[in-house]
């Protein structure tokens, strides 16, 4: 953090430059941000690259990350209309890295600890470190794997099969975790039959008890819950493997915005991977080759 002309803060991203990647990462997410203006992604201020030192000036948000209104000191204080507003603000900020912007930008780590919040709790994507751009003729590309296990869409982990819908699969993983308020890799969570939280979230849809999934800290009134069975839908429908069951961002935003569906889709078991590395298959695939 910092202040500019005695009154403006900001945050400064600073790193220590001790190999070239590291240059050419600060640089690929200079060049990927300066040109992207939206209201539920982080802004670019500034940025400085001299010697070993570069810093990078961004918008300064007091609520900070995510995360810690789920699992931190700022715990319990999200009620759903607030969940659901973040929900609906990282949509419309994913669409439009996804299909609005002049190039297709791939975020790579959506994630709680990735989204800011600011006074009235709009969502900000941040950290596009990990960013990559998809040619406009291309449906994916192959990467090097960068990421987060839990968040992780099994084609990527497995062979490095980078699409947006690699996006899509971490976005429905989040929204589980905002509704739950539980970690997507808590193996110390005690209840269900099964320790990750996107195979829970699928046991409870099978049996058509998705309302379980609520943290039980956030008290749902009667006429919300409609909403939040529908959303839970909308997450597991992000999570589907082959990648193209998954809707794009841009259906989700309509899907958020309108309360539907999009079309008869019938859902398919998600495939994850665990903490331990382990990949657990969809029932209508075996492996990726």
């Amino acid at each position: 953090m910092a202040t500019i002309d005695d009154e403006n803060v900001v945050a400064v991203k600073r790193l220590h430059v001790g190999y070239a990647r590291a240059k050419l990462e600060f640089e690929n997410e200079v060049k990927l941000i300066s040109n992207v203006q939206h209201r539920n992604l982080l802004r670019q201020l500034g940025w400085c690259i001299e010697g070993s030192e570069l810093l990078l000036v961004l918008e300064y948000m007091p609520q900070g990350s995510l995360d810690n209104f789920l699992w931190g000191e700022r715990k319990g204080t999200l009620n759903w209309e607030k969940r659901f507003d973040i929900i609906f603000g990282v949509a419309r900020g994913l669409a439009h890295l996804h299909n609005e912007f002049h190039v297709k930008i791939i975020h790579r780590d959506i994630k709680l600890s990735n989204i800011l919040v600011d006074d009235d709790f709009q969502p900000k994507i941040c950290d596009f470190g990990l960013a990559r751009l998809q040619p406009e003729d291309q449906t994916h590309v192959s990467t090097n794997l960068v990421g987060t296990l839990g968040y992780m869409a099994p084609e990527y982990a497995t062979i490095g099969h980078l699409s947006e819908k690699v996006d899509t699969y971490s976005f429905g993983i989040m929204i589980l975790e905002i509704i739950s308020g539980r970690r997507c890799n808590d193996e110390n969570f005690s209840g269900p039959d099964t320790s990750h939280l996107l195979e829970h979230a699928w046991q409870l849809y099978e049996r058509g008890m998705q309302i379980e999934l609520i943290d039980q800290e956030l008290g749902i009134e009667e006429h919300h819950k409609a909403n939040v069975t529908k959303t839970i839908e909308i997450a597991l429908m992000c999570t589907q493997s082959p990648a193209s069951l998954r809707p794009t961002m841009s259906e989700v935003v309509v899907m958020l915005s309108s309360g539907l569906s999009m079309g008869p889709r019938k859902l398919v078991k998600p495939s994850f991977i665990d903490s331990r590395r382990v990949i657990h298959f969809s029932a209508n695939q075996s492996k990726y080759k």
